[in-house]
């Protein structure tokens, strides 16, 4: 049976679209079959980033509203033969979304042998952000290291504890936090909060921290994934995420600030 991980936050601009695309293309790389959905309907984004754009016939919304087949509207990856992209439609309005056409295409996905279906959630609380999570396994919560993007997602827990169709089971979703776009010398400097504070503050355990990089810039620009970016922290940060979300033991890095050497100090290297 597919698990169904949804990527949320509370505020918008923090990388859950790249977490998204970075986390089903390291599933696909370890041999899973990964779906991986767009809910965020009128913008679009998902499709840019994992390099399909121009291969965008049909969308999540001509599936749920019945106007084409999921088949037709899939999009496989170039890279990787397991690997499915499912786009949001840029004209149509957030109310096209439904709970029962969403879960159609689930149920759809999960009888084609799917192992993993990622759902790239729109930022905040409105419908197509509870869509997203409402039939979630497992939610991977996007936070910045600062104090706003940290209680917008505690407003995401409290809804993933209650407006979830594990919750309204007496069941949970099991909860991972992910830190994007962490500085350990902006740390050190009391400028950023630290993976421990996050961690107090929203009471969870970080599954992976992704160092601040230019390389996200730089794959979402050329419509790559950044977890194929060779010899790239960000990209090296995402395969650790995923190795833990797998099961794996894996110690946490680039949670401490380099230290420039006595030559570096001098000449400002």
């Amino acid at each position: 049976m597919a698990e169904i991980i949804v990527v949320t936050s509370g505020k918008g601009g923090v990388g859950k679209t790249t977490t998204s695309a970075s986390i089903a293309t390291g599933l696909a790389r370890r041999g899973k079959k990964v779906a991986v959905i767009d809910f965020d309907v009128g913008l679009r984004n998902l499709d840019l980033i994992m390099g399909c754009e121009r291969r965008v016939v049909y969308d999540f919304v001509n599936v749920v509203q019945g106007e084409a087949t999921l088949k037709q509207s899939l999009i496989k990856d170039k890279r990787f033969e397991n690997l499915f992209v499912l786009a949001a439609s840029q004209t149509r309005d957030k109310d096209a979304l439904t709970k029962e056409g969403v879960e159609k295409v689930l149920k759809e996905l999960d009888g084609e042998g799917f192992d993993y279906i990622v759902c790239d959630s729109p930022a905040g609380i409105e419908k197509g952000a509870f869509l997203a999570m409402y039939f979630a396994d497992r939610a991977i919560v996007v936070v910045n290291p600062e104090v706003s993007s940290v209680r917008d997602s505690d407003r995401i827990l409290g809804l993933l504890a209650s407006k979830t169709k594990k919750a309204e089971e007496g069941g949970r979703v099991q909860e991972a936090l992910l830190l994007t776009r962490y500085s350990p010398a902006r740390v050190e400097k009391g400028e950023m909060l630290s993976v421990k504070d996050v961690e107090e503050v929203l009471g969870l355990k970080a599954v992976g921290v992704i160092p601040e990089s230019g390389d996200v810039l730089s794959a979402s620009n050329k419509g790559e994934p950044v977890i194929l970016e060779a010899d790239s922290d960000a990209a090296a940060a995402y395969d650790d995420a995923i190795a833990r979300l797998l099961g794996e033991d894996r110690p946490m890095r680039f949670l401490t600030a380099e230290k420039k050497g006595f030559f570096s100090k001098i000449f400002g290297g």
